[in-house]
């Protein structure tokens, strides 16, 4: 079983969920490279100013961006510290199935008993 020390499985499912779609894989690349505007991330889409707000809300909930004011504009970016936790997470699932693998090759490595 894998150990989930810092986050809850509601968490989890959160972060997962938000990864789920490519308009919110985009979204979280470009605002790691730099503070955005909702304006100017919806203006790179090809859909309403709504959707990618909604998308944002996504993320915003599983905790994987932070959204400000700042005068009329909202300025979203990427939290990096979430983003680590996720791959903490993903690194526990392989050393998992790395073990499982390596158990295998043990027992597939034995010499067959004689008759």
């Amino acid at each position: 079983m894998v150990a989930q020390t810092e986050l809850s499985d509601d968490r989890i499912d959160r972060v997962f969920h938000a990864l789920a779609t490519a308009t919110r894989r985009d979204i979280l690349r470009r605002t790691l490279e730099r503070e955005q505007s909702i304006s100017a991330l919806a203006a790179d889409y090809d859909m309403s100013f709504a959707a990618v707000q909604k998308h944002i809300a996504v993320l915003e909930a599983a905790e994987l961006v932070v959204k400000r004011a700042e005068g009329r504009e909202r300025l979203v970016r990427a939290d990096p510290a979430m983003i680590a936790r996720a791959r903490a997470l993903l690194a526990q699932y392989e050393d998992l199935w790395r073990a499982r693998i390596d158990r295998l090759d043990a027992l597939l490595a034995e010499p067959e008993p004689e008759n």
